[in-house]
């Protein structure tokens, strides 16, 4: 498979990993792009069996890099998603963005290991070798992040749920 295939294929999930991880569009693309050129220059030198996890992996370390060069913190008020609605009505894109909105704020405040297990597993759909493959991770050690993040997400969605509910 062609690189520009390739490109086609997995961008917009890339940047939808990337963008969950960054919080900032222009950071999501440049990320994009840098994992995409990483993947160039690698690409001709390994045999890879899964492309898409493979891909993962090599944007989550550019995501690390960036991190570590960078050491800056991401604020709440810069989340800004980028949806496409099934329904095009004001209102029910409105519902749309203040779900996703409140779930990354849910996942934000979980331990990293967690949020990237869920984020991987449930919102880009890797398998858990897949995941754990991209995370460093032995696949037992991260099964229990993910089942640690996913009941915290739960108590989380569930409290907030409460709280809807007695406000109304």
């Amino acid at each position: 498979m062609q690189l520009d295939e390739v490109y086609e294929l997995y961008m917009n999930d890339l940047y939808r990993y990337l963008f969950s991880l960054s919080k900032d569009h222009y950071v999501a693309e440049d990320l994009v792009q840098e994992a995409f050129y990483r993947a160039y220059m690698t690409l001709e030198d390994y045999e890879i069996n899964n492309i898409k996890a493979w891909l993962f992996k090599v944007a989550y370390h550019a995501f690390v890099d960036y991190q570590r060069k960078n050491k800056r913190t991401v604020l709440e008020e810069d989340v800004k998603p980028h949806l496409n609605a099934d329904q095009n009505t004001p209102e029910s894109k409105m519902l749309e963005k203040e779900s996703l909105r409140l779930l990354l704020e849910d996942l934000n405040l979980l331990q990293e290991n967690e949020k990237q297990a869920v984020l991987l597993c449930d919102l880009h759909e890797l398998s858990y070798q897949e995941a754990a493959d991209i995370l460093d991770l032995k696949l037992n050690t991260f099964k229990s992040h993910m089942v640690r993040g996913r009941k915290k997400l739960m108590v989380r969605v569930k409290e907030r749920m409460n709280r809807d509910e007695r406000s109304s």
